[in-house]
């Protein structure tokens, strides 16, 4: 008889889902790289298997080019580029794209044996396959992603970045706050109390998720490039050129729109972290490690504005850019743990 599947805890499994979790956000940085380089579009067909292999051959690395050449970005932004030039771009991509298969196996093959071996939590089996669909799901979208730019664009729909970019700090959010559970086990108890502190941490976290998208939205739009200068935009608390036309090409579409509400929403939350750490700090009803990780948050989110307004009054600069996408995913990632543990309290 085959013996039952673990019942609530399991630290191999948590320690597997935080592994998972660090190569996501390796993923999320790498892909803003490849973003701020212009190297997205450099890879023009999507191998999920044939394509982990890179040209190996020049007859290879000639017929890759060949085929970027053929893209509007080449035409319109690159003509004239190397093929030396173009394999700089290309092992960005590249990088980006192997760390996509590398999270897929670290994910799937362990998955099996903890499920074969009967040793993944019962609660956690429809959850981890839940997630390994949402992480087939996102490579689905980073192709549908790339194909925006290989058609009528030089540069891929900001919406569709947003897009990718979401379902990437999605899978990150599920990853940490699953493994937490498999860390911690069932919560006492029957039902988790539901009070202002699980509210206002998952609003918090929800927050900072779609401060995130806005992010993606301003580098679509290269919208870090424009109105380097803080806190005023050219002169101007509200700049002169926000709507264009319609809502949609305004809030998606517009350069400056993008930057304009990163900004205020930048605002917003770094005034709600620092609140709610205040609200915890004083709180005696707070647990210790909901204070600390409060306090924490506001530390990180206070660090990430200063990283976000360096990167934009110095003509984003690569490494501090990427810094900056690191810092996010960071944020996020912390602030899930605190809804998590609010949510248990």
């Amino acid at each position: 008889m085959a013996a039952p599947f673990a019942e609530s805890r399991s630290r191999p499994v948590a320690v597997w889902l935080f592994v998972v979790a660090l190569l996501v956000v390796a993923m999320i940085v790498v892909g803003g790289a490849t973003r701020l380089t212009g190297s997205g579009l450099s890879i023009t067909q999507w191998r999920p298997v044939s394509g982990a292999a890179p040209p190996m051959t020049a007859q290879a690395w000639d017929q890759a080019f060949w085929r970027y050449q053929a893209t509007p970005q080449y035409r319109l932004v690159n003509r004239g580029m190397s093929l030396s030039e173009f394999r700089i771009i290309f092992w960005w991509e590249w990088a980006h794209r192997l760390l996509g298969r590398l999270v897929g196996v670290t994910f799937a093959a362990p998955m099996a044996f903890f499920l074969l071996s009967r040793r993944m939590p019962r609660r956690l089996i429809w959850r981890s396959l839940g997630l390994l669909f949402l992480g087939g799901l996102q490579g689905l979208v980073g192709w549908w992603m790339v194909k925006s730019g290989l058609e009528a664009r030089a540069s891929v729909a900001p919406e569709r970045l947003a897009i990718h970019l979401g379902l990437g700090l999605l899978l990150l959010a599920a990853l940490i706050w699953n493994g937490l559970e498999a860390w911690n086990g069932r919560a006492p108890g029957t039902i988790p109390r539901r009070d202002r502190w699980t509210l206002a941490s998952a609003t918090l976290a929800l927050a900072i998720l779609l401060q995130c998208l806005l992010g993606a939205l301003v580098a679509g739009n290269q919208a870090g490039l424009i109105d380097g200068d803080w806190p005023l935009m050219r002169g101007a608390i509200f700049p002169a050129d926000y709507w264009r036309a319609s809502l949609w090409n305004t809030i998606v579409h517009g350069p400056s729109a993008s930057q304009f509400d990163h900004r205020v929403f930048a605002y917003l939350i770094f005034a709600g972290a620092v609140t709610l750490a205040l609200a915890a700090a004083y709180a005696s009803s707070a647990p210790r490690l909901m204070r600390a990780l409060a306090v924490t948050i506001a530390l990180a989110v206070s660090v990430q504005a200063a990283l976000g307004i360096a990167t934009l009054m110095t003509a984003v600069p690569l490494a501090l850019a990427m810094v900056h996408q690191a810092g996010a995913a960071l944020v996020l990632a912390l602030s899930i743990a605190l809804a998590w543990r609010s949510a248990r309290n």
